[in-house]
């Protein structure tokens, strides 16, 4: 039996193909400004890839920001999403911390890897993806350059503005102060933990604790987790 996911969140989509319990293929695209257009892309990329056609999908679900735009079976919240899915890589994980390009979420789970309790901010730009690309755009750097600086920093400097607009301006007026960017960079990575951990703190941090996400990929923040 075949079935097929579709994430459709504010900066990447993604599309999974599973045969069964195992997946045959995936894609991982930009989101753009058409959900719509963008999920049926995505979706149609991951079928070519595992060579097969919509009518070969027995069921279809679809989660993220978008999830009502690409007609599906079932429509699912990316809480339950992401808690399946870490449950079924991870089956003895109790936390998810959980960084995108829009929001931060902590998930709680039980020992079956159900949803006990979540916490979610989506108020502000501070402690997401979105707040590394623009202090990145700040620092005149590349997401994937966060990692190297964070390694070469030499000096603590502490943003102290959670805010992103107050935050950015702060970074600029630290550039002209004559800081190194390595110190700056590794400032910008340390606010977002600081944000997403204090969120996590509400709910006690327990472990083993799962990080997902796209920011989950940025070795800056790895490095200060």
């Amino acid at each position: 039996m075949v079935f097929a996911g579709l994430d459709i969140g504010s900066q990447s989509t993604c599309a999974i193909i599973v045969d069964e319990k195992e997946i045959i293929a995936s894609v991982l695209i930009a989101s753009g400004v058409n959900p719509k257009k963008i999920g049926e892309e995505a979706l149609g990329l991951a079928l070519g890839k595992a060579h097969l056609s919509r009518s070969d999908v027995q069921y279809f679900i679809t989660t993220g920001y978008g999830r009502y735009q690409v007609e599906s079976d079932e429509q699912i919240s990316e809480i339950t999403c992401q808690a399946r899915g870490v449950q079924a890589f991870f089956p003895k994980a109790r936390m998810i911390l959980d960084i995108g390009g829009q929001d931060s979420k902590i998930i709680l789970l039980n020992k079956n890897g159900r949803v006990i309790d979540f916490m979610m901010n989506d108020k502000c730009a501070a402690g997401t993806g979105r707040f590394l690309e623009l202090m990145a755009q700040v620092l005149n750097i590349q997401l994937e350059d966060y990692g190297t600086l964070v390694n070469q920093s030499k000096e603590f400097i502490e943003l102290s503005h959670t805010c992103a607009i107050f935050a950015e301006s702060e970074l600029i007026s630290l550039i002209a102060q004559g800081k190194k960017k390595e110190d700056l960079a590794r400032a910008v990575c340390q606010s977002v933990v600081k944000r997403v951990l204090n969120l996590a703190g509400k709910m006690n941090i327990t472990y083993p604790l799962v990080f997902t996400g796209g920011v989950a990929k940025n070795q800056g923040i790895i490095t200060i987790l």
